[in-house]
């Protein structure tokens, strides 16, 4: 099984990306967020699921490591295939997804090309646990990131991780850089 591919890009067209490994082209399909962001590119690297067919191997490759797993994910839903995967997360990110499904919004992914009504709530339904591990997963490495700077900084490690988990308490979905700044605010008052 093939993991991750890194090398030339040969071609970069939507939905599809063909990279040259040791002077192997290999045939990647990918989604339109991802054709944004390799365009003009001369190399990349790419995590890739791998899907055995009786008429051979289909390649399917992200350049961020969370929209592989989102991809996996939304396979392992009932009635979701590649191409529905693919136009899913062509429409949103896997944190906009996350949140669609973590706020019950189907709607929201019906609005994707090739989603109906049963697809998107279908979707809802069965990811509603999955995805919202994943970001609690995401918060706690930002807490771990934030407490240790914190402390490098000269904080205690008790102080930084009150003050970063009060922060956290406030706004879950903080990024790195906010949940410092607000953590800092905190400790200086």
């Amino acid at each position: 099984m093939i993991g991750r591919l890194e090398g030339r890009l040969e071609l970069v067209k939507p939905g599809t990306v063909v990279v040259d490994v040791a002077g192997v082209g290999y045939l990647v399909s990918t989604t339109l967020r991802a054709f944004q962001k390799l365009t003009g590119r001369e190399r990349a690297t790419l995590w890739i699921h791998t899907r055995l067919k009786d008429d051979g191997i289909e390649l399917y490759g992200f350049p961020e490591r969370s929209e592989l797993e989102t991809f996996q994910r939304l396979l392992g839903v009932a009635g979701v295939g590649p191409r529905i995967a693919l136009a899913v997360l062509s429409a949103l990110s896997p944190a906009e997804l996350a949140e669609a499904v973590h706020s019950g919004d189907a709607e929201r992914l019906r609005k994707t090309p090739g989603v109906g009504t049963k697809t998107a709530q279908r979707i809802v339904l069965e990811l509603r646990g999955r995805l919202d591990l994943e970001l609690a997963a995401t918060a706690g490495d930002h807490r771990s990131d934030a407490v240790s700077a914190l402390v490098n900084l000269g904080y205690s490690q008790r102080d930084a991780g009150r003050a970063v988990d009060a922060v956290l308490a406030d706004r879950p979905a903080a990024d790195i850089s906010e949940l410092l700044r607000l953590a800092l605010q905190r400790l200086t008052r």
